[in-house]
């Protein structure tokens, strides 16, 4: 059995590069799982907007169709004024759930991080078997 400069054998040393390599894999098991919680917290944060935009719609909706529209039934046919004001508040509404899609569609699916860290391990990994 061939013997290292340190007096250990190759035996040992590849015992040890496999415990390194298998600690090494459930610590990046470990950084996927806090990174995707991560991820899964600012989605959920987005999706709080959509919710907030169909209800900050929807509220607007009733109040201001109730309102304008009695105001400007003064001045035109209320069918003519329900109709304005419903297309208003419909396009505020349609603005707040589309800022919240944007964003949502900016946020990779993919846990980035890790995935550099295991190319970098993997690296590692060939130079100690060099």
């Amino acid at each position: 059995m061939q013997r290292s400069k340190e007096g250990r054998g190759v035996g040992e040393l590849l015992g040890d590069l496999y415990r390194d390599a298998e600690r090494m894999i459930r610590l990046e098991i470990e950084f996927a799982k806090t990174e995707i919680a991560q991820k899964a917290t600012r989605v959920g944060k987005n999706v709080g907007f959509l919710v907030a935009g169909g209800v900050v719609a929807y509220a607007g909706f009733l109040a201001i169709l109730a309102g304008i529209i009695a105001l400007l039934g003064l001045l035109i046919p209320i069918w003519l004024s329900a109709l304005i004001i419903g297309i208003l508040v419909a396009g505020a509404g349609a603005f707040l759930a589309w800022k919240g899609l944007q964003t949502l569609r900016q946020e990779p699916a993919t846990p980035q991080r890790t995935i550099e860290t295991l190319k970098e391990d993997q690296e590692w990994m060939k130079d100690q078997t060099r």
